[in-house]
């Protein structure tokens, strides 16, 4: 019997913990044939072992569509007990072991995605490929874009300059000469190195720490095979000129993507830049979807009397707004212009409406002498009835607010509060009265 500390897998497998590299082998074989035997659909009629054959009919998902992640466990106890390197792992130091230091990553679905990628799935059609049977592929490039509000509404073309890597031509991204690159001895190609501690007897430290000889990257090149021109590293800095379409009507966080024009690498199927738009901010219009608000200051005599405005338009034109005399525009009154708002993205003469919200200006005080506020006052929709006033009322005055200093009787229930908590933090006689 060997000496392993999980058994975890050959019970997956059906097989002992002393089966013998031929036995092992032997495994590997039905795998193949079972390779074969789906796709020339013999299953029938081909010699597999007993174990492997009933547990990958039974759960493959294939023939099992409810098997779930059982066959997933089958491939990875085939591919673990099948690669010396991780089954010597494996025997020493159990599942934890394969999860530090296979290379896979410290989750399950990385070991899984890694198996897949070479175990049973590979030679099932994918070996060498990612989960959808492509290259891996690489990360996206994402970029802001500052625009303006104009920028938006009349679109606009500009060009971007970005740095990015790209596969080297001097090497055709081989980092040296045909045959230069070499697996790494020190770490076996995982890029990893596992170093065990020994505290006290039956009881280990594993610690993982990336590779120094080759850098976390799995393989060493010669010095004198190196490539002049990228030195190694495969890949060489290039900067990149990107004509940038911005169509009008577009957004605040859409995106404008360039397929496969991000970072290259060997192996590895580029990703996309990805620009995503940022608005600024406009000094006089906002953006609400295809509408557009703005704020127009007018005079109390525009208010009462009507009036003609410009205004200014996003791309330039000149909008003449009218009101005519004796419509009464009330402060904070909200006026809307038909199609003149922001064109529909891909659509764009269709247009949303632009809201006009008027801000009356009201004069300052003594701004008329008394004559002719009499004068005014005849103009003027005649007052409401003066109020019977008691013959106890009291007079008083009225000062002007400041908003910033807040409200004075709050201050002086503070003040009171404040005295209360001193004098033993309990609400006095003069809380009371306050409140009364």
């Amino acid at each position: 019997m060997a000496n392993v500390v999980d058994t975890k897998l050959y019970d997956i497998l059906g097989v002992s913990p002393s089966a013998s590299e031929n036995e092992l082998k032997k495994l590997h074989n039905c795998a193949v044939l079972y390779r074969t035997a789906f796709k020339k659909k013999r299953q029938s009629k081909l010699p597999f072992v007993g174990a492997y054959r009933k547990l990958a009919k039974e759960y493959h998902p294939d023939k099992n569509p409810d098997a779930g992640d059982k066959f997933k466990e089958i491939s990875f106890a085939y591919e673990v007990l099948t690669n010396p390197e991780k089954k010597e792992l494996y025997d020493r130091y159990g599942e934890q072991g394969l999860r530090e230091g296979g290379g896979g990553g410290p989750g399950m679905d990385d070991i899984f995605s890694h198996i897949f990628g070479g175990g049973l799935f590979g030679f099932m059609g994918g070996q060498g490929r990612g989960r959808n049977g492509g290259r891996r592929r690489g990360d996206d490039m994402v970029h802001p874009l500052k625009v303006s509000l104009e920028d938006l509404y009349n679109g606009k073309t500009t060009k971007l300059q970005l740095s990015k890597n790209v596969l080297c031509g001097a090497c055709n991204g081989q980092g040296g000469k045909a045959g230069a690159v070499q697996k790494c001895v020190a770490c076996r190609g995982r890029g990893m190195r596992i170093m065990i501690r020994q505290l006290a007897p039956g009881m280990v430290q594993q610690m993982q720490s990336v590779c120094t000889d080759c850098n976390g990257e799995g393989e060493v090149i010669n010095e004198k095979d190196r490539c002049r021109k990228c030195e190694g590293h495969k890949v060489c800095k290039e900067t990149k000129l990107l004509e940038v379409h911005v169509d009008k009507g577009m957004r605040h966080g859409q995106k404008i993507t360039f397929s496969g024009e991000a970072d290259q690498a060997p192996g590895i199927e580029p990703g996309d830049i990805v620009l995503v738009l940022q608005e600024k901010e406009h000094e006089e219009f906002r953006r609400d979807g295809s509408d557009l608000h703005m704020v127009q200051r007018i005079g109390l005599v525009e208010a009462l009397c009507g009036f003609q405005m410009t205004v200014t338009h996003l791309d330039g034109r000149q909008l003449l707004v009218k009101y005519p005399p004796g419509k009464v525009i009330e402060p904070g009154c909200i006026r809307m212009v038909k199609g003149e708002g922001m064109p529909q993205y891909r659509n764009p003469f269709e247009k949303g409406d632009l809201y006009v919200k008027f801000d009356v200006q009201f004069p300052e005080n003594n701004w008329i002498s008394p004559e002719k506020l009499n004068e005014l006052e005849c103009l003027l929709p005649a007052r409401a009835e003066n109020p019977v006033i008691a013959a106890d009322a009291e007079e008083v005055d009225l000062t002007d607010f400041d908003r910033s200093q807040g409200s004075g009787g709050g201050a002086r229930r503070e003040a009171y509060n404040d005295s209360s908590d001193e004098e033993g933090g309990h609400h006095g006689p003069g809380v009371q009265c306050a409140h009364q």
